[in-house]
């Protein structure tokens, strides 16, 4: 019987599992295998990362999780490299199935996460990282970005806020949209449409992103005309929306329509008592690795104090 388990191993789950080590509780962290893309989180594709504190040169995404991941490790945390197929949260102990055995638990932190949905573009394995991302907010800034002509796709108020963000570094910004109307808020929309450093290609989809080393181009084609063209960028962001990896859940915990699990105010605790939940598979607006940090500590106090019956 475990006293508490972790399913995930991104900056939130890590972050809770320093805090539950040294809490003395022995966490076990399911930290998966190929279920969410890969262990560790999205941080574990991502080149450089400027804006986690403590590193003022930068520091990849692959070394700081190694550098997280080796934190917990020291202070007593176990892992177990399998994903989770599926849990029983109707009775206690809890039940958490991995693909190599079944764990019994008196409380669940989950923190498995959400990924960022993809265009499958034919280059875009190849390019993944290498100009073309899913957040403008942690890469927009990197220096081979900065003055260059950078492209968003989307049209909700996420991508507008990216488009918006990537003003700041870029000389000019495209932003691609599929139908002839956004759907963000009105105010977003205002700001976007009279940008001067944001020019919107209407009735247009992304076909191909071009580029050996790193992105050059992209295929645009616009739906109404059919025409096909191809224009020189630097970037290309996706802000196409998220799914949370819930599936394994099967619906046993309350979620928002898109998903998302839904948690207590200023809280962690989910709608089953023991069942704490943090980072990007509760969280649809920030999405940064330090505020899924931040919020797996929370996670990791409101499940020690659990354990107290406090």
């Amino acid at each position: 019987m475990e006293k508490v388990v972790v399913i995930g191993s991104g900056p939130a789950g890590l972050t809770a599992c320093i805090y539950l080590s040294r809490a003395m509780l022995s966490p076990l962290c399911i930290e998966g295998f190929i279920a969410g893309g890969v262990a560790g989180g999205q941080l574990m594709t991502t080149t450089e990362i400027e804006n986690f504190p403590g590193f003022p040169e930068g520091i990849t995404g692959p070394e700081l999780m190694m550098k997280i991941k080796a934190q917990a490790e020291k202070y007593g945390t176990r892992f177990l490299s399998e994903d989770v197929v599926k849990v029983n949260l109707k009775e206690k102990p809890f039940k958490i199935e991995s693909s190599g055995r079944v764990i019994e638990a008196e409380s669940l932190i989950i923190a498995t996460g959400a990924t960022a949905k993809k265009l499958n573009l034919p280059s875009e394995a190849k390019l993944w990282n290498k100009g073309i991302s899913a957040c403008a907010v942690c890469d927009g800034g990197l220096p081979f970005f900065r003055n260059q002509v950078l492209a968003v796709v989307g049209g909700g108020d996420t991508a507008m806020e990216e488009a918006l963000y990537l003003t700041h570094f870029a000389s000019e910004v495209l932003l691609i949209h599929r139908r002839d109307a956004f759907r963000a808020s009105k105010a977003m929309q205002q700001k976007v449409t009279t940008h001067p450093k944001i020019k919107i290609l209407w009735d247009s989809v992304v076909e191909d992103a071009l580029g050996e080393n790193f992105l050059e181009g992209i295929k645009v084609k616009n739906l109404k005309t059919g025409k096909l063209e191809e224009i020189k960028v630097r970037g290309l962001f996706y802000a196409i929306g998220h799914k949370p990896n819930v599936d394994f859940l099967d619906c046993q915990v309350e979620v928002d329509s898109e998903g998302y699990i839904i948690t207590k105010p200023d809280s962690s605790q989910t709608s089953i008592e023991g069942v704490f939940a943090c980072g990007d598979v509760k969280d649809k607006k920030f999405r940064q690795a330090i505020t899924a940090a931040g919020s797996g500590c929370i996670a990791a106090l409101e499940c020690e104090r659990f354990l107290q019956g406090s």
